[in-house]
């Protein structure tokens, strides 16, 4: 493929005098983007240190990094690695990579390459700063400020004349370039420096004035809004959020697996042929990771036997119940104590014993949370249901007001935390209202209402976002001290306290542009999938997927005889989208969204090589799997897939 790098070392000879009054370098290479990624390194660094050496200059050490533009990961990358003895800092990268290093380190910082003007993606980087690439760079004369970008006017030997209170004449929001230059030079002891050099005259031969549109300036800064990365896919949510939610039918048959949860399968209670109640245990929590599974019915059981399960692709034990359509309740279902009356070991106890657990995707027992060691300050309640297409949450929060508040006083009860935040998307402006109106008069819960962006509600986003502090890798959310839940969680807690009953049932989204009659539905779990779809009128057209949960993170199933549990909040059906996938070109975007801040272009070669240490080294334990990098990746590589091949790989010890 043609190669789009950016930049190419400067020639010997304009190098070699350069070289000549320094010593003490430290070199920072570029690996270089837009170009076919191959695992290897790059010509100009070698290139770079032997002429050093045969000038006799001592390189005290180097760095390679990928997308040296992006001021995130690039300073994580520098910390600790750059000597003390280095006096001298070398960049070999284009333009925006220099003036990056330039703006974070504090050391004497020299371009060891001049950029290429290339069409395309110049200037589309995760940075504020932009190079014209010009081809003649200047960055060594002005301590890595460019003054043909940062001057309005583009000025090469110094002020107008015209600036007032160090802003320009030209745009009085900008910071004079030339004064920022001088400043910069004074603190490197280079000033003298600066004001011998000979007047500099532009070659405009060279130039090649980029123009970045209003557009790509609201991406990039968009990005970082909140948290790092993200993206903004279309939100579809008109199929089904303007739909009241109701009740589904009363299923003839429910199929209940003994594993809805992260964690050990619950342990089978009951036996076929024995008559069961709403509410009444089929299975006991099988460890402390666990949770137990209750009746949605009252009826017989019919079969215990292994069934296809929703989200994990296997057959599962699973408990058949045949409904009488009574819905008797159990014994056990009544309310607990007034919720001042409890103790805080008493709602945790309440919860596990009901079978709460996370009901936003990942089905974590809520009681384990509860039970962690480190101290809570904060309950983050999860209301952004930033998946396109879903609207389950928002018929929650709006129908369900007063036992979602009570589901957060119990945790915030249950947690030991000061205080709690329900946190809802900007385009929930019903669930907003409704909430901000019951909250007013409670001191230690808030509502937050945040700009709508994807994967907003993954918890260490939502942590990011609204502590500003940063979940460390293979952490929680209690290591900083907040514990996070899904609104839907909270809801089944009040649940539990106020009448007894289990989680047994939930709130699911049927929508997407192929279902005939999209809507929201309070289901009872175990109900077939298929059924609900038949209910809603079936699918629309040929060629369609249906995924349980939505487009970005839903588990597509080809079999739909298969039950909705505890974390399934929507059905969706959508045309099937073939993609051929090419080979990787670096183009950095999946670098630029990636919430979690990893690089997610390396998971694409090293599950085709099997390099699981290389899967290990660019941590991707630590990805969330939610798909960002996937929806822009240029090359329509399934890169989630190949990630879950590593961390399968990992987890198998390979």
């Amino acid at each position: 493929m043609e190669d789009y790098t950016k930049f190419k070392l400067k020639r010997k000879e304009e190098l070699a005098p350069f070289l000549e009054d320094k010593d003490g370098l430290f070199v920072i290479a570029c690996n270089k983007c837009f170009k076919e990624f191959k695992i290897e390194d790059e010509p100009e660094l070698a290139n770079f240190e032997q002429l050093a050496n045969e000038k006799g200059k001592t390189v005290v050490g180097s760095a390679k990094i990928d997308f040296l533009c992006n001021t995130t990961l690039t300073a994580k990358s520098l910390q600790d690695i750059i000597p003390e003895e280095a006096k001298n800092v070398f960049v070999i990268s284009c333009g925006l990579g220099i003036q990056a290093v330039a703006e974070m380190l504090d050391h004497p910082v020299y371009a060891a390459s001049d950029t290429i003007s290339v069409d395309g993606q110049h200037g589309m980087a995760l940075t504020t700063t932009l190079c014209d690439a010009c081809g003649q760079c200047y960055l060594n004369l002005t301590g890595g400020i460019c003054p043909i970008v940062d001057c309005a006017k583009s000025l090469l030997n110094g002020q107008c004349g015209g600036a007032k209170d160090g802003k320009c004449e030209v745009d009085k929001n900008k910071d004079c370039a030339w004064e920022k230059i001088y400043r910069k030079m004074d603190s490197l002891g280079r000033l003298e420096e600066l004001l011998d050099q000979p007047v500099e005259l532009r070659d405009y031969s060279k130039v090649n004035f980029k123009i970045v549109n209003e557009y790509v300036n609201s991406v990039r800064d968009s990005r970082f809004e909140g948290y790092y990365g993200g993206i903004h896919p279309s939100e579809k949510k008109e199929f089904s959020e303007n739909v009241d939610l109701v009740s589904y039918p009363q299923p003839r048959t429910v199929v209940l697996p003994l594993s809805q949860h992260a964690g050990a399968p619950a342990e089978l209670l009951v036996e076929v042929g024995q008559k069961v109640k709403v509410g009444q245990k089929l299975g006991e929590a099988n460890g402390f990771v666990s949770s137990p599974i209750h009746s949605s019915v009252s009826g017989t059981v019919v079969a215990i036997e292994p069934r296809l399960h929703p989200t994990q692709g296997v057959k599962t034990l699973s408990v058949v119940i045949q409904s009488d359509g009574e819905n008797t309740l159990h014994e056990s279902v009544k309310p607990a104590k007034d919720l001042d009356e409890l103790t805080r070991d008493e709602i945790i106890e309440i919860i596990r014993d009901k079978g709460i657990v996370g009901m936003g995707g990942a089905g974590f027992p809520t009681s384990v949370k509860l039970k962690a060691p480190q101290k809570v300050h904060t309950v983050l309640l999860n209301g952004c249901e930033c998946e396109p297409m879903l609207t389950a949450d928002q018929k929650l929060m709006t129908n369900y007001p007063d036992q979602l508040i009570f589901g957060m006083k119990a945790l915030i009860k249950g947690s030991g935390a000061d205080k709690g935040i329900i946190v809802i998307e900007d385009n929930k402006h019903d669930a907003i209202e409704i909430l901000e109106a019951k909250t007013t008069d409670i001191p230690n819960i808030e509502i937050a209402v945040v700009k709508t962006k994807y994967p907003q509600g993954a918890e260490k986003m939502l942590v990011k976002r609204m502590l500003g502090v940063s979940i460390p890798s293979g952490g929680f959310p209690t290591d900083v001290g907040a514990l996070v839940s899904n609104v839907s969680t909270a809801k089944a807690v009040a649940d539990a306290i106020q009448t007894g009953m289990p989680l047994v049932e939930r709130i699911v989204s049927v929508t997407g542009d192929r279902i005939k009659n999209p809507g929201n539905y309070l289901v009872k779990n175990g109900t077939s999938v298929k059924e609900i779809i038949e209910h809603c009128g079936g699918v629309v057209g040929d060629d369609v997927t249906i995924k349980l949960g939505g487009p970005m993170m839903g588990i597509p199933v080809t079999d739909l005889n298969v039950s909705i549990i505890k974390s399934t909040n929507g059905i969706i059906a959508v045309e099937t989208v073939v993609k051929e996938a090419d080979e990787c070109i670096k183009c950095g975007r999946c670098v630029d969204v990636c919430p979690m801040e990893l690089r997610p272009f390396y998971y694409t070669k090293y599950a085709t090589t099997e390099d699981w240490e290389g899967f290990k080294e660019q941590n991707v334990m630590d990805c969330i799997e939610c798909g960002s990098c996937e929806y822009i990746c240029s090359s329509k590589i399934p890169i989630v897939e190949r990630i879950k091949i590593g961390k399968k790989a990992i987890r198998e010890g390979k």
